[in-house]
């Protein structure tokens, strides 16, 4: 019977040499991509480790090459299905890469601040993406710099030339939306704030007040509920904003958790979705596509974010071109949550904005 790696257990490098007739320095060249391996040869090994089911040990090749071939992900968000599109896109950029990811979450960025260094250090990490805020601490920022780590930071609203960063435009996404609203007629739109300590929540609550204002339209400070990004968060400024005699006709909240949790309390008070309250999230997750009805929302392509992310850091660890700024676009999402305010007919709209 022929020689087989797998019959003896795990496939080993050696396997490989003897499957292909070549020797385990020609092998070992060809997966660390060394050059001056002729592409016959570099062929016939890697079919050689496809049929052996063979995988090189990364931590042995990590020690040879005095590398650890390890980035790390830093991120503080309580909103699951934001993290799960923050994982997903950093981990599918780094598919076929020699490199791995670790998972960092974070209790706050203030908690963080002054750690976060000596934490990557300790991992042995090569360069870290970092997702908001973290990325907008001043003191994780200045010893990034310092220690000369390789880093890029999703959304970053300050110090934005030091490090490569990736986002949108969170005013004008928010704008977008409430411009929504409003051309259905709502004037008494009610907006759901987020996490305080996240840049991303005064943007938003900007972008609110700015198509308000120049639809004409008078905010009342009532109609303003703190939120913390989470669906029991959102809920809670549900109950309260319907047990408002003045309720709202429109809820905009700053993302789909908090969304979710505003439909949830509506359905306590007996109101319908959207035929007595329209409800609006923000991010486009999961949450937004399997309640009901499903959510009008704002498309954060966070998957998108974190993969440009995770490949501008790989650019700077190999020293190659990369762009210092990147902004995604947003897009509107028009689902079941959202419709006419009541009484609200097609000729008596709020005016085209």
């Amino acid at each position: 019977m022929e020689a087989d790696g797998n019959l003896r257990g795990r496939a080993t490098i050696t396997d490989v040499a003897e499957r292909s007739g070549t020797s385990i320095k020609t092998v070992s060249r060809v997966f660390n991509d060394e050059p001056f391996v002729r592409p016959a040869t570099r062929t016939r090994v890697l079919q050689a480790a496809a049929e052996l089911d063979y995988h090189p040990n990364i931590a042995a090749r990590s020690l040879v090459r005095g590398r650890s071939f390890l980035i790390g992900l830093f991120y503080e968000n309580p909103s699951p299905n934001y993290v799960v599109d923050l994982q997903t896109g950093s981990l599918d950029r780094l598919e076929g890469e020699r490199f791995r990811l670790l998972l960092f979450p974070c209790q706050s960025a203030k908690a963080m601040s002054g750690k976060l260094l000596q934490l990557a250090r300790a991992s042995a990490l090569e360069g870290v993406v970092l997702a908001p805020p973290l990325g907008d601490d001043p003191q994780t920022v200045k010893e990034l710099i310092e220690a000369r780590m390789p880093f890029v930071r999703i959304a970053p609203t300050t110090a934005l030339d030091a490090s490569p960063g990736v986002g949108i435009d969170d005013v004008a996404a928010a704008r977008t939306m409430t411009e929504h609203l409003l051309e259905l007629g709502h004037r008494r739109i009610a907006f759901v704030q987020g996490d305080p300590n996240h840049p991303s929540n005064s943007q938003r609550l900007d972008g609110f007040h700015k198509a308000l204002s120049n639809a004409a339209v008078p905010f009342d400070e009532q109609l303003l509920e703190q939120g913390f990004y989470t669906f029991e968060s959102g809920l809670a400024a549900g109950r309260r904003l319907f047990a408002n005699r003045a309720r709202p006709t429109a809820v905009f909240a700053a993302n789909d958790d908090m969304a979710a949790g505003v439909c949830v309390a509506a359905k306590e008070y007996g109101l319908d979705i959207p035929g007595n309250v329209s409800i609006a999230g923000f991010d486009d997750s999961l949450i937004s596509r399997v309640i009901w009805p499903q959510l009008t929302t704002i498309h954060q392509p966070t998957y998108d974010m974190a993969h440009v992310a995770t490949g501008a850091l790989l650019s700077l660890i190999n020293k190659t071109p990369v762009e210092p700024a990147v902004c995604l676009p947003h897009r509107l999402i028009v689902r079941s949550s959202t419709a006419e305010a009541p009484g609200v007919g097609s000729t008596t709209r709020v005016r085209s904005l």
